[in-house]
């Protein structure tokens, strides 16, 4: 990295950008290196002291996936034989996997050793051996299954462990298996906007709203007399952390130094600083400024939807069995609701929603699952609740994105809906 940056520095020290998608700042905390105190000061301000150099920040950048001018390379007017990273390419576009909770396990869980193009794509909610064996039957080149066949760390691949059994036929097969699992409930458009749509239109916003950042917390902004010097601090720099990468370095007309931008993680602020304070002279300056996540609109978990027209409870249940195409719905009514009560403001969350549902004021709440005592709690409260189990929440939206991907897609690939994918739990 100090070679690389050192190329980057021309004669005339012009400002050189070398910064990650995404920046955003909620506070900026400006060091003195002579007094060694802190002051807070709001977002987008400039910094001014003594000791202090001028402190510009730089407005962050649209996530490639919501950028309007972003490259439609997968769309429906490529055409010949298309390779597995193509087609992961597409998914990302369609649903990014930065939009995953921490704790998911998304993305590519199996990839073939020897790569073949893409001809045909079965999408399940869950891997099973029934839609394994519909899979092989098909000869399915990519499985994309909503929930993850591969969730916990494994040590071995054995025939006992049916989850295993499966990687290990898939393997067999030449097959590529891929879970977009939450990154689908997360985007805007995707798994709980299908499910609240079932109630019809309202005003929708999100529960639980996601997050988008850089993956650094911090950014460090100096100024160095000599390239010499420079490439000093820059060693010792990365001593302190392994990931501090440079953003870019910028040199004023009145060339009193270089001025550099780094980025680096929380446990290395501190030795960073330290660092960077044995070198600075007093007439020089240091700036810390703590990168924030910032909320992304119409993405997260869970939606809540204000209805243009309300409904009542009798009407929102059938409603919902028309939409997830059952014939069976589990309905706790609320305290001191009626089949007639009215129904203005629904909460959902597909699969198990009770962590996102949870503490939320509506009439109504649509989820595949919930416990006794989860149960109990909405209802004192006066809210009434649908249950359908949890893939029958979900499965649905197999379809909506079909379509989606299938437009995106060369006309030689398949794009196929599991036929033998249902909920293990039924009413008789």
């Amino acid at each position: 990295m100090l070679t690389r940056f050192k190329n980057l520095i021309p004669a005339a020290f012009r400002r050189l950008h070398i910064s990650r998608k995404w920046t955003p700042h909620a506070n900026i905390i400006c060091f003195s290196s002579v007094t060694s105190t802190t002051t807070l000061l709001p977002a987008l301000t400039h910094c001014h002291s003594p000791f202090l150099s001028h402190c510009t920040l730089y407005p962050p950048q649209l996530p490639t996936f919501l950028s309007p001018n972003r490259s439609s390379s997968g769309s429906a007017t490529c055409s010949g034989q298309m390779e597995l990273k193509k087609v992961l390419e597409v998914m990302e576009q369609l649903a990014p996997l930065s939009l995953a909770e921490s704790w998911d396990n998304v993305g590519l869980l199996v990839e073939p050793s020897k790569p073949r193009p893409i001809k045909s794509i079965l999408l399940t909610n869950d891997l099973t051996d029934a839609v394994m064996d519909e899979a092989e039957a098909m000869s399915c080149d990519l499985i994309i299954s909503y929930h993850p066949p591969l969730f916990r760390p494994i040590k071995r691949l054995v025939q006992r462990d049916w989850k295993q059994r499966l990687a290990v036929r898939a393997v067999e097969s030449g097959m590529a298996v891929f879970s977009p699992h939450t990154s689908w409930d997360s985007v805007k458009g995707g798994v709980n906007d299908w499910l609240v749509g079932g109630l019809g239109s309202g005003q929708v916003s999100v529960l639980s709203q996601a997050l988008i950042g850089a993956s650094h917390s911090h950014r460090l902004e100096f100024t160095v007399r000599s390239a010499e010097e420079l490439g000093t601090v820059m060693e010792e720099l990365n001593a302190c952390d392994s990931g501090t990468t440079l953003q870019n370095s910028v040199s004023r007309p009145d060339n009193d130094g270089i001025h550099v931008s780094v980025a680096c993680y929380d446990s290395a602020v501190t030795p960073s600083v330290q660092a960077l304070l044995r070198h600075n002279a007093p007439s020089l300056s240091l700036s810390i400024t703590k990168l924030e996540k910032l909320p992304l609109p119409g993405h997260g978990q869970g939606r809540l939807s204000v209805l243009e027209q309300p409904v009542t409870v009798s009407t929102a249940v059938q409603k919902m069995k028309a939409h997830l195409g059952l014939t069976h719905l589990r309905l706790a009514l609320g305290q001191a609701k009626t089949l007639e009560s009215s129904v203005c403001t629904v909460a959902v969350c597909a699969g198990s929603g009770s962590s996102v549902l949870n503490g939320v004021k509506a009439d109504l709440y649509v989820t595949g699952e919930m416990s006794h005592h989860e149960v109990l709690d909405a209802v004192a409260k006066g809210t009434s609740v649908i249950l359908s189990e949890h893939s029958n929440s979900e499965r649905g939206f197999l379809t909506v994105f079909r379509e989606r991907l299938a437009v995106r897609l060369p006309d030689s690939v398949a794009v196929v809906v599991s036929k033998a994918d249902r909920d293990p739990l039924e009413v008789v």
